[in-house]
């Protein structure tokens, strides 16, 4: 070997990397990450100063300097790579790349409506009427979530929607079936989507005593059916809607489907006459088949306190799933008005002239539905 210089392998010449010494160097900390740096040993005390005749070390055979703990450190390989995970940016874009797809490219403005409602809902911001009804509610929720199931599975044809009155008080009297009292609910939105004009119906006492269904119904515009508040809302020009066959028409055997129950005392009539308003017949046709009734439980009805309890085909037998209506065709027509602003004062009184004009409206209706009948190719489509 003679005088041939010995270098460590892999230094290349540089003290401090593979000479064994017993502080690695910063390179070496670096490639062993950050968890092995805080297990790393304490830093050993410098190294007593050399001695006067010790020879000086030349500039490649210095040692090693010790860093300062002050000095800022280099970031390290490992540091600089992201951690693990989806950055929030594309998050971001994921959401917002579904909700353009689900709700299209409104969605913002969408999403900016709905947080605003949910604001005047939670401050008390919004406004309701003397009868409890909210037209933000009613527009916002109850019709639009009825309104799919009309469209969709119903696939509700209106006829005649031009026969009520754009404005101005008016009373809409309709045929009754189904069951469940479904049919009331797609009227309303037929005529909001055809008129723009909100139907206030006229409910049973039950109707309001059910809790939820209650709130919901005074919130839809519902009232309770009785000849002081009918007045009021006709006074006021609203669009009320009766059913005077009750529960009798829903709650009435598939047999008679289509066969229209007594139309009560007449009391729609007085109201109409009394106030002048029009009466604008309602024939509906596709009810009947969405809760085919072929059975009735009356003891168990009053026990539980209602008109009656339904046995359908597929209701009690199917358990949750017999209560999915059948996707009948539904046809709604609205017939010529028939004024009452041309009887005198007092004619409301008149026994015989209200039970005429109760019958007239009910032939009227009737004859409707079997035109009706007669022009609906099926009962499904």
């Amino acid at each position: 070997m003679g005088d041939a210089e010995v270098i460590p392998l892999g230094t290349r010449g540089r003290p401090g990397r593979g000479s064994g010494s017993a502080r690695p160097s910063s390179a070496a900390r670096n490639l062993a990450g950050p968890a092995a740096r805080k297990k790393a040993a304490p830093r050993p005390t410098p190294a007593p100063a050399p001695a006067d005749d010790a020879p000086e070390a030349t500039e490649q055979q210095a040692p090693h300097a010790v860093p300062d703990p002050a000095a800022p450190r280099a970031e390290s390989v490992a540091e600089r790579r992201p951690s693990g995970g989806i950055p929030v940016g594309d998050w971001l874009e994921a959401l917002s790349g579904a909700a353009r797809e689900v709700f299209g490219d409104r969605w913002e403005p969408r999403l900016a409506e709905l947080l605003a409602f949910l604001r005047r809902r939670v401050t008390g911001d919004f406004e309701v009427d003397e009868y409890g009804f909210d037209a933000e509610v009613t527009e916002r929720f109850l019709l639009a979530a009825v309104r799919p199931i009309a469209q969709k599975w119903f696939r509700v044809e209106v006829r005649g929607a031009e026969n009520i009155p754009t404005e101005g008080g008016a009373l809409v009297v309709s045929n009754h079936s189904g069951t469940v009292p479904m049919d009331g609910l797609v009227t309303m939105v037929s005529i909001h989507d055809a008129t723009g004009r909100n139907l206030r119906p006229l409910g049973a006492d039950l109707v309001f005593n059910l809790p939820v269904i209650g709130e919901l119904a005074r919130k839809g515009g519902a009232t309770l059916a009785c000849n002081e508040d009918a007045q009021r809302m006709l006074c006021g020009g609203e669009l009320v809607g009766v059913w005077p066959e009750g529960f009798k028409g829903i709650g009435k055997p598939y047999s008679d489907r289509y066969k229209l129950q007594r139309f009560g005392r007449g009391g729609f009539v007085s109201a109409a006459i009394r106030t002048g308003v029009p009466i604008i017949p309602c024939s509906v046709v596709g009810a009947e088949e969405i809760y085919p009734l072929v059975g009735n439980v009356p003891a168990l009805a009053r026990l539980l306190g209602i008109p009656y309890l339904p046995i359908t085909p597929f209701f009690p037998l199917l358990g949750p799933l017999g209560l999915v209506p059948l996707p009948s065709k539904w046809l709604i027509e609205f017939g010529e008005p028939i004024r009452t602003d041309s009887y005198d004062e007092g004619a409301a009184e008149d026994p015989m002239l209200v039970f005429n004009v109760t019958d007239q409206v009910r032939e009227t209706i009737q004859q409707t539905l079997y035109t009706l009948l007669m022009q609906r190719r099926s009962v499904f489509y």
